[in-house]
C-alpha cells in the first residue's frame, strides 16, 4: 500500500510539473503561415526563438535589414517546450545562427537553474545533430520588475549558460542582464506596465548587445 501511495504521488507530481507543448498549436500555426510566404530557403537564415521577450520583438527584421530573420518566439514557453517543438520552430528553417531565450518562465515557475540548463543543453544537442555548423547564441535571462525577487536564481542560471557556451566554439553567450541594470538596480524605463515585458528602450539595449553576434 505504501508503494502504491508513493507511486501515485510521484505520478501526480510528474504530471503537475510537465506541460503539454500542444498548447502552442495556434502559435506554431501562425509562425508557419507567416514564414511560408516570407522565408527564402536559399538565403542564409538567422533565427530568434524562445519565450515572449522574443515573440513580441516586432521589429527584429527591421533592425537587421541585411539579414533574413525568422522570429519563432512563442509566449509563455519553457525550455522543455522549445525542446519538444525544435523541429517546427528551429530545424524546419535550417538556420545558420540561432538565438535562444529561455529560462525566464522556468525560474518563475519554480524550476531549478541546473535543470533548466540541462534542457538547454539538449536543445543545443538537437540542433547540432541536424546542422552541426549552426552557431548558437544563448541569451541570458533578463532582469525585470515583476520577477526581481527571483534575481539570484536568474543569475545562477545565467552563469550556468555562460559555462555551457565555453564548451564549444559554436556556442556563445549574450549578456543582456548587466546592461539593463545601473549600479545593480533595475531601470524601470525599460518596461511596459506589467513590469515584465520590454518597451522600445529595453529592446534598444538588447539590440546593442546582440548586434555584434548577428553581424560577425
Amino acid at each position: 500500500m505504501r508503494f502504491l501511495t508513493t507511486s501515485l504521488l510521484f505520478f501526480i507530481l510528474l504530471n503537475v510539473n510537465s506541460q503539454d507543448p500542444g498548447r502552442f498549436k495556434s502559435d506554431i500555426d501562425h509562425i508557419t503561415k507567416k514564414y511560408d510566404t516570407l522565408w527564402n530557403p536559399t538565403t542564409e537564415t538567422i533565427l530568434f526563438t524562445g519565450s515572449s521577450s522574443i515573440r513580441i520583438w516586432k521589429d527584429l527584421q527591421d533592425r537587421f535589414p541585411n539579414h533574413q530573420i525568422i522570429n519563432s518566439g512563442f509566449g509563455g514557453s519553457h525550455a522543455t517546450d522549445l525542446l519538444a517543438l525544435s523541429d517546427e520552430l528551429i530545424l524546419k528553417y535550417q538556420p545558420n545562427k540561432v538565438f535562444i531565450y529561455e529560462g525566464d518562465n522556468d525560474i518563475a515557475s519554480g524550476k531549478k537553474p541546473r535543470n533548466v540548463v540541462r534542457t538547454i543543453e539538449q536543445i543545443v544537442h538537437t540542433i547540432r545533430t541536424e546542422k552541426p555548423e549552426t552557431e548558437i547564441i544563448l541569451i541570458s535571462t533578463k532582469p525585470s520588475l515583476a520577477r526581481w525577487d527571483f534575481r539570484h536564481k536568474y543569475q545562477r542560471l545565467n552563469r550556468k549558460m555562460q559555462r555551457l557556451s565555453k564548451k564549444s566554439n559554436l556556442i556563445e553567450y549574450a549578456n543582456v542582464w548587466d546592461p539593463m541594470l545601473k549600479k545593480r538596480k533595475l531601470i524601470p524605463d525599460y518596461f511596459i506596465e506589467d513590469g515584465l515585458h520590454m518597451n522600445t528602450k529595453g529592446y534598444d539595449v538588447w539590440y546593442s548587445v546582440l548586434k555584434p553576434f548577428v553581424e560577425h
